[in-house]
């Protein structure tokens, strides 16, 4: 959600620190692993779900961004059944994206 400051900007509710910060950890990683280890409709997914979290304000109502996040499970769960990813980096991964969202999900505050 976006409101109007004095000089007609934009200003996003709900964003924070954290959010930008696991936003630039996931960039990070489509830069450092992203041409050597994933296609490009696997970048494209993880871009496409890291943006949808940074600029959903609401889980519950952001059918959009709850989409790309089943896209993102189902995505690292593909990695490391084709072992082109260790568990624990396709985790780091998703868990990054996740950070990316709303401190608040469906009511209920997401675990840090």
């Amino acid at each position: 959600m976006a409101i109007e400051n004095a000089h007609g900007g934009a200003i996003l509710l709900g964003m924070t620190t954290a959010r930008v910060a696991a936003y630039r950890r996931t960039l990070q990683t489509l830069r450092d692993l992203g041409p050597a280890k994933l296609r490009p409709k696997e970048q494209a997914c993880i871009r496409g779900a890291a943006d949808a979290l940074l600029f959903s304000s609401d889980l519950a109502h952001d059918s959009a961004a709850r989409e790309a996040l089943a896209e993102i499970s189902a995505l690292g769960d593909e990695l490391i059944a084709s072992a082109r990813w260790s568990p624990e980096r396709a985790h780091r991964l998703v868990d990054d994206i996740w950070a990316c969202g709303p401190a608040r999900a469906f009511g209920l505050p997401i675990a840090a």
